[in-house]
């Protein structure tokens, strides 16, 4: 598959839908209108790549809708040079997204199938995050912290603390978290043992899956 002038204009039209349904930073907008959707998707939903729909990549996940990506981007304020955890790699779309906002992405894969898909993809197309990682989201990835963000692309059950610990002061974590249906999350780190907390509304993500590697 290619990247043409028709994907362009598909993906300006979709930057339109995603703003009239809310989404105002423009950072995030360029950001849909420039990453090629289509590409990380299976060819045969290349048509649909630039409707504001949830698709299945393989191994029982999906790639979230664009207003999903979106509105959780948004909501981490990312800034040039900021160090974001993503917890679930997934197709690499988000990744994407966060690497066109001149993030430092790490990102966290745990579905063997879809992170040694994903990182051949990253090579090809070359995005450059800073790790990708196969290996339990629930645990973060400690080495590394702390982050001026966390972005988690699976519905959680409940928050894991080591995220909440491995924020900065001033740091966001964004996290879906319920079983059935999700509350979209915001957690800000006012201080060391100070967070606090805001639910942005119900979505709908495949669950985050612990110790299952």
């Amino acid at each position: 598959m290619k990247d043409t002038l028709k994907h362009s204009g598909m993906r300006n039209k979709l930057a339109q839908v995603l703003s009239a349904k809310g989404i105002q930073d423009k950072t995030v907008l360029d950001a849909i209108k420039t990453v090629p959707r289509h590409l990380f998707l299976d060819s045969s939903f290349e048509d649909h790549a630039y409707q504001d729909k949830a698709f299945p990549i393989g191994a029982e996940q999906t790639i979230s809708q664009p207003y999903t990506v979106a509105f959780q981007t948004e909501l981490l304020k990312v800034k040039s040079s900021h160090k974001i955890l993503e917890i679930g790699t997934g197709s690499g779309y988000q990744t994407a997204v966060l690497l066109h906002l001149k993030a430092k992405v790490y990102t966290i894969e745990r579905q063997q199938e879809l992170f040694k898909k994903t990182k051949l993809f990253f090579n090809k197309m070359n995005y450059r995050p800073k790790k990708v990682i196969f290996g339990d989201g629930y645990k973060g990835l400690p080495q590394e912290a702390p982050f001026d963000g966390i972005i988690v692309t699976a519905g959680a059950p409940l928050v894991p603390k080591p995220l909440l610990s491995q924020l900065k002061v001033g740091g966001k974590l964004v996290i879906p978290v319920g079983v059935e249906e999700q509350v979209m999350t915001l957690f800000t780190r006012k201080s060391e043992k100070e967070f606090e907390k805001q639910e942005l509304g119900a979505f709908r993500f495949v669950p985050l899956l612990e110790n299952k590697n």
